[in-house]
């Protein structure tokens, strides 16, 4: 029996779940490469900033027995000789691979952010913001710039510790949140003490070491800057002279293949199918890791790899340790009018964040169990209606 060897670059929840979907497997060989030792849960980060978690995981509680892990950066994809080098100067050859990167920090535009701002999108990042504010005063100011879950998130688990917290969305509170759940969310702001910003007005136009300033020539006092607006995606399929999405997304067919190249397949957040990429959450990328697991194995069986088909059911927000917002959503990706408030929106936030390496564990014991809502509508709709807008244009 012939041994295929499976690259999984990055070790991630898209990265990790497409391991252990292969595992089960006698004619695969897996490695995993990823630059630290420790699975990191990234839900749990804004905890890791206000102290209330570790967001740490060891891989061997995750990570399917029998899975190589392998603690080095890919510097480089040499897609035709089927091999990526390390950083440390090794070379890995490959008969299919993973492009599981993720997401993390993002190069801000702002003048001043790069210097003067703390990100939160790494296990690093976070890190080193908990060292920053342990040496703060608890009165000193604290200015968190992003109005997505992040932002919401960070800057609500300091406020609840009693720190002076500024929240400038630089556009709508919770962009996904339906309207009413919107309000919500402010009032629970309100109560924690976090001062709120948003619209236009709130737009950041520079950072110093001591102070952001607005659009409207507003000047805010902020001894920390916490940058939460967006992620960056690392730019190593770009790189490796792979096609990818303006943002640095491989590109991929709906089979989650390489469009350049049928032995490499993406997951997570550096993945865009159809340069339509799915929104970042943990949640996507466990079930685009499963995909990419089964468009290997169909390749391996010689069989046609399907399309994947994904719905999306909720999104959740927690407001600190004793509130959340859990915002039921349409197959489509939008909200409803339906959510769950305070102590149960919490409690199904917690439930959301253990269950994502949950289903690791459960993927690890079981390959092959994992599964998810479909749609069957909403995206191949859209697909069709931008190749009609392309074919009429």
């Amino acid at each position: 029996m012939n041994t295929n060897h499976v690259v999984v670059i990055g070790g991630g929840y898209a990265g990790v779940m497409a391991a252990n979907r292969l595992s089960a497997r006698q004619d695969v060989r897996i490695t995993v490469i990823n630059p630290r030792p420790v699975f990191v849960p990234r839900l749990r980060l804004h905890q890791l900033v206000g102290g209330t978690h570790d967001a740490i995981v060891d891989y061997r509680e995750v990570l399917a027995e029998g899975v190589s892990l392998v603690v080095d950066s890919v510097t480089g994809i040499d897609a035709a000789a089927r091999r990526v080098a390390l950083a440390d100067g090794a070379d890995l050859d490959f008969d299919y691979l993973v492009y599981a990167l993720g997401s993390g920090t993002p190069e801000p535009q702002v003048p001043g952010a790069a210097e003067f701002a703390y990100p939160v999108a790494t296990l690093e990042a976070a890190q080193r913001l908990r060292s920053i504010l342990f040496d703060r005063a608890m009165s000193a100011p604290v200015t968190v710039v992003g109005g997505g879950p992040t932002g919401i998130e960070t800057a609500t688990e300091l406020a609840e510790q009693g720190r002076s917290v500024t929240l400038v969305c630089g556009g709508t509170l919770g962009p996904y949140l339906h309207p009413r759940a919107r309000r919500t969310a402010r009032k629970y702001l309100t109560k924690l003490g976090v001062g709120l910003l948003e619209g236009p007005e709130s737009v950041v136009t520079e950072v110093t070491k001591t102070s952001v300033h607005l659009a409207t020539g507003t000047t805010l006092p902020s001894e920390i800057t916490i940058w939460a607006a967006g992620f960056g995606i690392p730019r190593l399929a770009a790189h490796s002279s792979l096609r990818t999405d303006a943002a640095g997304r491989l590109l991929t067919d709906e089979t989650l293949t390489s469009v350049d190249d049928d032995r490499i397949v993406a997951a997570g957040d550096s993945s865009a199918p159809s340069d339509l990429p799915f929104r970042m959450s943990a949640y996507v990328a466990g079930c685009l890791g499963a995909h990419a697991a089964d468009t290997i194995a169909h390749r391996i069986d010689g069989t046609e790899p399907t399309s994947i088909d994904l719905a999306f059911q909720a999104m959740c927000i927690s407001f600190g340790r004793r509130a959340g917002i859990f915002q039921l959503g349409h197959k489509d990706d939008t909200a409803m009018g339906l959510y769950f408030t305070g102590p149960a929106g919490r409690a199904l936030k917690e439930f959301s964040c253990a269950a994502s390496v949950k289903h690791l564990v459960t993927e690890a014991n079981k390959p092959g169990s994992h599964s998810w809502p479909k749609d069957g509508k909403h995206r191949p709709q859209v697909l069709r209606d931008r190749r009609a807008a392309i074919t009429t244009a």
